[in-house]
């Protein structure tokens, strides 16, 4: 009990406050959201043809293969998907015809409902609307008959996919990105502006719940109702202008409570950062083509820091970045055939809006995203990112050449995702060596579920078996871990270090020290305060590894683990990680444990 109040604090009262009204009005049946009437159904064509085309390209995706959370790949003639298919495991949802807030959260016989929202997010309606803007003659036809369908398959605020505010929010910024690739933002069509409004009419009485989540779905959603009322407004309807007053507000605020003065986001994950990103550069390139009154001073300044943050996690040779926290699968603006896990293209969009800069020089998907969305290419070039501490959020960037480590550490202002205290992230030259596990899946048993968004899921010690902070529910830890000891970033000649510790609320301790060097990085891990055993794990690339008298070797990579005390056990054994959700991989792990106090001493060599 006492567990709980803590975190009911360290949540927010007003925060708690809002869910229990929120989920308590739902329930006796007077939220205002459940007066809402379905009224008509919106009717095609939404979308005319483009008076004139473009020749930039357009991505493959949606032309022949639908794309499914930026790796599932299936098989799409003309006809429009299956709006209630789960297409994780191929279940139909059977609750199309009920009002949204009666169906359940989870439901163990459909499965994950990601699986059921994902073909709704619209990803398809950007990816058409360019094929119709690249000179597609049936592209255009087959965006209105599939929004036709949908509009059918999905009467208002009935089924699943009208159960999530956010999942609403994405398809409202995903309607307006189609209208401003196809220039059709100053004179839409009446139906597209009516399905505009039928969504925002859905968002708007939930946006307090969404709010008190302190996350991406009070950014998303205050998006949504700033650009789709200011939109309407424009365009004479009055409707729109609270909508669009409110989404302005709460970008506002949501600019300065969530995204902190490090540029660190409220989330701790790599990929609710690009999506948080993602949705403010949205926000201004709509307030650009509307001409609306430029945002505060104080958003925009956060809009840079979360930038930074961003450029600085990223590998500016691959793309890829660690994959840090919860990651649902979310990439709002899918505009290019970059991979799902590239994140050059929001890092550049974003430094050109906000810092009037690219962030990257050469050709790539990053400039044709620009180009798509009327964007002017910077000439100022940022400068290359190097070793950095983002205390807000608890995290140091190590940079020595084409090495880099980021160490996490406890920050925890707002709630954690996962236990990943102390974790190590380490690439070379684009790869990524010493991985975190990912989320997989948010509707995974309780032991996946567990193992995903546990120690074991990352490159950290356990202590006794249980995890660095209690679970109070599937996506809430309490007793917050906190750090007491901290060594910023020290440069001498070749070698960089950086050092922090906590102790968890059973008493255990754990200090980390991380050095980085040219070819070589050492990790000193000491640890204390555990009652029969620590066990410290590195997750390893894939391969073939084999563990010899203390060294573990690919036969490119060595890692050497050593103990002050003595090492009860050391072993390479199979885990998972999942680089992409809903989808797990198979990878090698190292786990050493011992049973007393003690330091343990990792170092890892690679070979040019």
């Amino acid at each position: 009990m006492l567990t709980r109040i803590r975190t009911a604090i360290a949540l927010g009262p007003r925060n708690v406050a809002r869910v229990l009204g929120y989920r308590l009005r739902l329930r006796v049946g007077i939220h205002p959201v459940q007066r809402l009437a379905s009224g008509p159904i919106p009717r095609a064509p939404f979308f005319s043809q483009p008076a004139a085309l473009s020749m930039l390209p357009a991505p493959f995706a949606w032309r022949e293969t639908a794309s499914y959370f930026g790796w599932l790949r299936m098989p799409q003639n003309a006809r429009p998907p299956d709006w209630h298919r789960n297409q994780l495991n191929g279940v139909t949802a059977s609750d199309a015809c009920r009002d949204w807030w009666q169906i359940p959260d989870f439901d163990p016989t459909l499965g994950d409902i990601k699986g059921v929202w994902e073909a709704s997010r619209f990803d398809w309606v950007l990816n058409i609307a360019q094929q119709a803007k690249s000179a597609d003659g049936s592209a255009a036809a087959r965006l209105n008959a599939w929004l036709s369908d949908w509009c059918e398959q999905n009467p208002p605020y009935r089924g699943h996919n009208w159960k999530c505010g956010q999942e609403a929010s994405i398809r409202v910024m995903h309607l307006a990105v189609a209208a401003l690739l196809l220039d059709q933002i100053a004179a839409p069509l009446p139906a597209l502006m009516e399905l505009v409004a039928v969504h925002l009419r859905r968002v708007a009485p939930t946006l307090m719940y969404a709010v008190a989540q302190d996350n991406n779905h009070g950014t998303s959603e205050a998006a949504a109702l700033f650009i789709g009322g200011s939109w309407l407004e424009a365009l004479g309807q009055s409707e729109g202008r609270p909508w669009a007053a409110a989404g302005r507000a709460w970008l506002e605020n949501r600019a300065w409570r969530l995204i902190q003065d490090d540029g660190s986001f409220s989330q701790y994950s790599t990929n609710y950062h690009r999506l948080m990103l993602d949705t403010f550069s949205l926000a201004e390139i709509w307030r650009r083509r509307l001409q609306l009154p430029a945002f505060s001073g104080r958003l925009l300044g956060r809009a840079v820091d979360a930038t930074e943050w961003l450029r600085a996690m990223v590998d500016p040779v691959t793309g890829d970045a660690p994959n840090l926290g919860a990651n649902d699968g979310a990439n709002l603006l899918p505009l290019t055939d970059a991979d799902y896990r590239d994140y050059r293209p929001s890092v550049q969009l974003a430094a050109a809006l906000f810092q009037q800069a690219a962030a990257y020089s050469n050709a790539g998907p990053w400039r044709t995203q620009l180009d798509w969305l009327g964007v002017e290419p910077p000439r100022e070039k940022l400068p290359r990112t190097g070793s950095a501490m983002f205390d807000a959020g608890g995290y140091a960037v190590v940079q020595q050449g084409d090495a880099r480590a980021v160490l996490r550490y406890p920050r925890f202002r707002f709630r954690p995702s996962h236990a990943d205290a102390m974790h190590v992230d380490f690439w070379v030259s684009g790869e990524n060596l010493l991985r975190d596990g990912g989320s997989f899946s948010y509707h995974a048993d309780t032991e996946t579920h567990a193992y995903f968004s546990g120690a074991r899921s990352h490159n950290t010690l356990q202590f006794d078996n249980r995890e660095q902070m209690p679970t109070l529910g599937r996506f809430l830890w309490g007793d917050w871990p906190i750090t007491d000891g901290l060594q910023a970033i020290q440069s001498d000649g070749d070698a960089a270090t950086v050092a922090a510790s906590y102790r968890d609320a059973h008493g255990a301790a754990h200090a980390r020290r991380l050095q980085l060097q040219p070819g070589r990085l050492a990790v000193s891990d000491s640890v204390r305060g555990f009652s029969a055993k620590a066990v410290l794990r590195w997750r390893l690339r894939p391969g073939d590894w084999h563990w010899d008298d203390g060294t573990v070797s690919d036969g490119r990579h060595r890692l050497t683990v050593s103990a002050s005390v003595p090492i009860v056990r050391s072993e390479i054994v199979s885990g998972w990680e999942s680089r992409y959700y809903g989808r797990r991989t198979a990878i090698p792990v190292l786990e050493v444990e011992i049973a007393k106090p003690g330091v343990l001493t990792s170092e890892y060599r690679w070979d040019p």
